[in-house]
């Protein structure tokens, strides 16, 4: 007993009968796991991305909107001068006429037969005072509501930029541990995993092109083709196709929107601007925003939008397949439309 004793003191673990001690080592993971880790920390990236770009949108259309008020601003401020400098003047010219109201004055005039010509512009200079009074008030009141609306537009964009920063700061907290995940992973191991997400976006391809609804579209395409017919909207999502395959093989950046580096939705912004139309930002924008087709109604130029939180967008190029910025690590590439969930269709013109 004394000697098991020593030996367990020996080698920094006191052995107690009766009680079961955990391997201290963590337990290998498959790479089926890391997989797993690995898209759901890209995926919760592109959604705290989509998050930046509104709050990016946000803080610029609040920051326009508190210049617009500004100009308001100025141009009241400008206007209650020039109210002032009138009621200045009808104050020193009453102060002239001795401070005697127009009534009295008319009642002590030395001709009476003008009097009631008098009665005529005495009531006119006191509906013009009037006036200019209740301009005066009315502008006031202007430059109040400014300075309240002024003041509500300053909190909401300090909360956009919170949100703006604290996005951010999720962005590099999941793509720091998505990439300190895998650089654990030797180089076969990651070749491996590689091969893991290729396999995985096959399967959901053939899954997908054996329902009737891309059938459909299959079928469409070829009877568009074989008639050559074209049209202007056509034309359109033919530009833009063009564009995005010809940025194929540039790498993915959160946030970026090219020239030399895109994410998702700054693939399809840029390639529709460069088509003739402007699109939302995002690609919650892009779901949101734009007309909604069907899956079998869908052509090429269309995008499409993945995953329930539409954190995804890629671009229809045809035959089933699309162009898109996959992630961090990853280069703008073609790949099977229904190699990820579809949340659905949208059509930018």
């Amino acid at each position: 007993m004394a000697t098991a004793l020593v030996c367990a003191v020996v080698t920094g673990v006191i052995v107690t009968p009766g009680v079961a001690y955990a391997d201290p080592s963590p337990p290998q993971r498959s790479l089926e796991d890391v997989h797993r880790e690995v898209e759901d920390l890209y995926r919760k990236a592109e959604s705290a991305t989509d998050a930046y770009n509104a709050a990016s949108e946000a803080q610029s259309r609040q920051e326009k909107s508190i210049v617009e008020i500004a100009r308001s601003v100025t141009a009241a401020q400008a206007r209650m001068a020039r109210l002032k400098n009138q009621a200045g003047a009808l104050a020193r010219s009453q102060y002239r006429a001795g401070g005697m109201p127009d009534g009295a004055r008319l009642f002590f005039d030395a001709a009476p037969d003008s009097f009631l010509d008098g009665v005529s512009l005495a009531h006119k200079g006191e509906q013009a005072t009037r006036g200019l009074l209740a301009q005066v008030a009315a502008t006031q009141k202007k430059l109040d509501g400014y300075a309240k609306a002024a003041d509500e537009r300053w909190k909401k964009l300090d909360s956009e930029r919170k949100k703006k920063e604290d996005a951010k700061k999720e962005i590099e907290t999941r793509l720091k541990d998505a990439k300190r995940l895998e650089e654990r992973l030797e180089e076969k191991e990651r070749e491996r995993l590689r091969r893991i997400e290729e396999e995985r976006a096959r399967e959901a391809q053939r899954a997908w092109l054996a329902t009737e609804a891309v059938k459909t579209v299959t079928v469409k395409e070829a009877g568009a083709n074989a008639s050559g017919a074209s049209s202007a909207s056509t034309t359109e999502g033919g530009r833009a196709v063009a564009f995005a395959t010809a940025q194929i093989g540039k790498n993915y950046v959160w946030g970026a929107v090219g020239p030399d580096t895109f994410d998702c939705s700054g693939l399809t912004l840029r390639a529709w601007e460069a088509a003739g139309s402007a699109i939302p930002r995002t690609s919650q924008e892009q779901w949101r925003q734009l007309p909604k087709v069907d899956v079998k109604d869908m052509r090429p130029g269309d995008l499409v939008i993945y995953f329930k939180d539409a954190s995804h967008v890629a671009m229809y190029v045809g035959d089933g397949m699309m162009v898109h910025a996959p992630r961090p690590g990853r280069q703008v590439t073609m790949a099977g439309a229904g190699s990820m969930p579809i949340l659905g269709v949208v059509r930018p013109r």
